[in-house]
């Protein structure tokens, strides 16, 4: 899509602002250069070995799954859906996504669509989205044809994607070596959500990104991105970047699994370039542990997913970024 072709009218004011104040200058690195080989290690669901998972939850927190058994129908669906409901314009978007869903853009945080407005433009992530928790999805009531069509699609893959996270999940329990029994609260398929986000044509050039560095806070974290590249993460101090293939999946370790391992699986650090020829649409479904379950570690001090949210959400508002597991640390002296 080239720039005459966006419409400008579906992006949220700030996108807008920063367009009409912002020379089109394409600068070295400004188009996504997308690797031929792809260094992200496979997990393939249908004969999944242990040893293999373990070893790339320990080096990586991240890895592409394979046979996964989500119909690529209904993943090619979403991607159109999205799409579609993202090129409303402003306006209608902010009309039609109402409760159980909510709508954001400027940042992944969860927050009133004028909030993002108060953003620096030059710290604006180049994002909007929509959060759907899956467990209300039934309560939605859309007049709009094209958005009651993608929560029907979006309960559906809920379902396929619970069934993944606790298949995977139940693995990697396995292989750690802890008791089944007390894990089965660290995953709650009740809390899973799924957020699904546009990252429109940047031309800002390099100065923006799409989402900056971040871990997720979550269990595990599933990623659709069949088309489109831009999500990158460190490996060995060097980012690396996560190639779009169709029908396949992008799992990636949240802090909570981290702590439930010990330490012994890794948080991965990721982050989104920002396209300046070519938008983006991910899907991303999250799940966490149950509500009140306390998560117990040799490494950590006992604490609940919620205690965990209320201080990154704390240290957000107080130095301005996410801390979160150094905050609940261990040391010599504790």
């Amino acid at each position: 899509m080239s720039e005459s072709e966006v419409n400008f009218d579906s992006y949220p004011p700030v996108f807008r602002q920063l367009k009409q104040h912002t020379q089109d200058i394409d600068t070295v690195g400004a188009i996504n250069q997308v690797p031929d080989s792809d260094p992200i290690p496979v997990i393939d669901l249908q004969c999944l070995d242990l040893d293999q998972l373990g070893e790339v939850c320990r080096d990586w927190g991240l890895f592409r799954l394979v046979n996964h058994g989500v119909p690529p129908t209904l993943l090619s669906q979403l991607q159109d859906y999205a799409k579609k409901l993202f090129s409303l314009p402003f306006e209608s978007k902010q009309a039609i996504f109402s409760s159980p869903l909510s709508y954001f853009w400027g940042t992944p945080v969860l927050t009133p669509s004028g909030a993002a407005l108060q953003i620096v433009p030059q710290n604006v992530n180049w994002v909007e989205g929509l959060n759907a928790p899956l467990l209300q999805l039934s309560q939605l009531q859309a007049e709009d044809p094209v958005l009651a069509s993608f929560g029907l699609l979006l309960e559906e893959y809920g379902k396929h994607l619970s069934r993944l996270a606790t298949t995977i999940f139940e693995a990697m329990v396995m292989k750690l070596n802890l008791n089944s029994e007390e894990s089965k609260s660290n995953l709650s398929e009740s809390t899973g959500f799924v957020r699904v986000y546009r990252y429109p044509q940047c031309f800002v050039a390099n100065s923006a990104w799409g989402m900056d560095v971040h871990t997720d806070s979550s269990v595990l974290s599933i990623l659709n991105q069949p088309e489109v590249g831009g999500l990158e993460v460190l490996k060995d101090k060097e980012w690396i970047q996560v190639r779009p293939v169709s029908n396949t999946l992008i799992v990636n370790l949240g802090d909570m699994m981290q702590a439930i391992s010990n330490d012994e699986y890794k948080s991965v650090e990721h982050r989104v370039k920002a396209s300046k020829h070519k938008e983006r649409i991910s899907i991303c479904y999250f799940v966490f542990p149950g509500e009140g379950t306390v998560i117990r570690s040799s490494k950590y001090r006992p604490f609940t997913y919620s205690d965990f949210r209320a201080q990154v959400q704390e240290d957000v508002k107080s130095v301005g970024f996410k801390v979160g597991l150094e905050r609940f640390k261990l040391t010599e002296t504790s």
